[in-house]
């Protein structure tokens, strides 16, 4: 009798586990499923972002490379309700595993705020205020994509090109449709940002059709394809040269106008208290972009505490090479245009410039097995921004390489003012956007092929910017500012840059700073030349909460970092640590605490 009961209960319990083996699946495939679904909303509304991802047709819904993005208003809103309903659903679940805790914010961070109709989705930022801008947006983002990123290996490549240029005027009235919505919302760019979003698109479309990028990178693309005869090659170059001519200008002339309309209604105040409701839209871009419960008021005095902070580390540099006298914004400003630290103003001095760029990558990257056990298969190369961007562009900037490898990483330079790049700033800049910064973890990231496609490319702006800042200390630690005051004084220059961002964009969108002040701020702390320090400032009041992500980020890092070493000891491994940090993928910095602390309680 004993021996049938516990066949009998021995049973039972094999059904019970079969069946919860079962549910188990079945909600891992339904999770599978809601995240190729994210995926697939995401991109299928965004084709030039899958260009510039390089991912698969069925990653993206369909064919993309032909289509240009829908930003009409019933379009921009339709995104948004499905990724909230994925969202929603996501929510339901009971799973609380880091993939679905992450895809939950993911998939909330490109639904936007519910609060907010303005502005549009942006692949990288999320939520972005203002659609047409000086620095991104999709007048500025497609066409990157498009001469950057878009391959041309066959006819069929050459005519999916040909064909976003035929729908140019289309995608441009869509995202006027979008703007003047917005407008009609109030909620206008700035009038500076307005002017300079008109010199912009006046940059774009300056150069004769025959000399313009769209031409020009296409025919390069075509020049040596052997699968293209001449003849070919010519009709091809010239249908090209006749759209950008007849669709492209045009198109960004009707935006033009449509700017110097906006001009005689946009407001002179520089932060995003100004627009409707805006101090909710900048509550939300500090969750979202500096991923901290701190309040405005508590990272404004943060920055300020780290701009002491730097301020000293930096007087001490100073003194020792024997600058005594000014502060040191204003001993800064001297050594700025020292001529010992200028390259030469020439396209010679351009080209050495490069080239020592370059030179930094490969001397750190020979050291990376240091404090690194998995590198990245991408490669990585240096570009100047071309003409048309100089006036828009930051100092520099990454790309990533799309996932088929097929073009490297960019880390690209804005060589507009020759004198916005002293000597001593660049080693910290190479390390910042290409190793060990930016090209290592986001080349890394797109490598974990396991992850769910939106994890690959997540955009978290304090861990992608905190580990880039973080990167530029790890190479103090490997030894490469030895011997080298000048560049740690760079090093501390560009740390201090990230401290100012904290004290400027809460000065800016919640203390209601004028763009005047900020500039004054960050001229007088920094010692950084003004084409520079301008172009900085717009560049907060256009994406309020950004520039916060770096120093929090950065902050957050290393102490995880010292609380491993402090409970691990000689257990401590650096080479494990960076591996656990990049290998999972971009993550929130609630995520990012849990997973290092369940290391270090795995190794105790």
């Amino acid at each position: 009798m004993k021996n049938r009961k516990l066949i009998y209960f021995i049973v039972i319990a094999l059904l019970l586990n079969a069946c919860h083996k079962k549910t188990t699946t079945k909600q891992a495939d339904d999770l599978a499923l809601l995240y190729q679904e994210s995926t697939a909303t995401l991109f299928n509304e965004r084709p030039a972002s899958s260009t510039m991802y390089g991912i698969n047709e069925k990653l993206a819904g369909g064919k993309f490379n032909h289509r240009l993005e829908d930003f009409s208003p019933a379009s921009e809103k339709q995104l948004r309700l499905s990724l909230l309903h994925i969202n929603q659903q996501l929510k339901t679940t009971k799973n609380t595993d880091e993939h679905t805790e992450v895809m939950r914010n993911l998939t909330r961070y490109f639904s936007g705020n519910s609060e907010f109709d303005i502005g549009y989705i942006d692949v990288w930022m999320g939520l972005s205020a203002f659609i047409v801008n000086q620095i991104n947006g999709p007048l500025i983002d497609a066409p990157n994509a498009m001469i950057t990123n878009q391959q041309i290996n066959t006819s069929d490549d050459a005519n999916d090109y040909i064909k976003r240029l035929d729908h140019f005027d289309l995608f441009v009235e869509n995202v006027l449709a979008k703007m003047s919505v917005d407008a009609d919302e109030n909620w206008i760019p700035p009038l500076v940002i307005v002017e300079k979003s008109i010199t912009a698109m006046q940059s774009f479309i300056k150069p004769e059709a025959n000399n313009h990028p769209f031409v020009t990178s296409f025919v390069a693309k075509i020049k040596n394809n052997n699968n293209f005869n001449q003849h070919q090659k010519q009709q091809l170059a010239a249908k090209v040269k006749k759209l950008v001519k007849q669709k492209v200008y045009p198109a960004y002339e009707s935006i033009i106008s449509q700017l110097n309309d906006l001009s005689m209604i946009a407001t002179k105040e520089s932060g995003i208290w100004a627009q409707p409701n805006g101090a909710a839209f900048y509550q939300d871009a500090v969750k979202m972009l500096g991923d901290t419960d701190l309040t405005p008021a508590q990272i404004h005095q943060l920055g300020l505490n780290e701009v002491d902070r730097i301020t000293a580390e930096m007087n001490e540099i100073l003194i020792a090479q024997g600058l005594t006298q000014g502060t040191v914004g204003q001993r800064m400003t001297v050594i700025n245009d020292d001529e010992k630290f200028l390259y030469e103003d020439s396209d010679a001095g351009r080209e050495k410039l490069l080239n020592d760029l370059n030179g930094y990558i490969n001397e750190i990257s020979a050291m990376m097995g240091e404090q690194f056990t998995t590198r990245p298969k991408y490669q990585v190369e240096v570009r100047k921004f071309p003409k048309a961007r100089e006036e828009s562009a930051p100092g520099g900037m990454y790309t990533n390489p799309p996932l088929d490898g097929s073009a490297p990483g960019i880390y690209w330079i804005n060589l507009r003012d020759i004198k916005a790049n002293p000597k001593f700033d660049l080693k910290t800049l190479t390390y910042h956007e290409a190793i060990p910064g930016h090209h290592w973890q986001i080349a890394l990231n797109l490598e974990q092929e396991s992850l769910p496609m939106l994890r690959r490319i997540a955009p978290y702006n304090a861990y992608v910017e905190g580990w880039a800042l973080y990167s530029e200390q790890v190479a103090k630690e490997m030894g490469l500012y030895k011997n080298d005051p000048f560049s740690d004084l760079g090093r501390l220059k560009a740390e201090m840059f990230r401290a100012v961002r904290l004290v400027v964009d809460t000065g800016l969108h919640y203390k209601k700073w004028s763009r005047e002040q900020a500039i004054k701020y960050m001229a007088e702390t920094t010692g950084t030349v003004e084409s520079d320090v301008v172009a900085e400032i717009e560049r907060y009041m256009i994406w309020p909460g950004q520039a916060l992500g770096y120093k929090l980020g950065m902050i957050n890092i290393l102490k995880l970092r010292n609380d491993a070493k402090k409970q691990l000891g000689d257990k401590f491994d650096i080479k494990a640590f960076h591996d656990l940090i990049l290998l999972g993928g971009a993550v929130p910095m609630e995520v990012l605490d849990k997973k290092v602390a369940n290391w270090i309680a795995t190794i105790k």
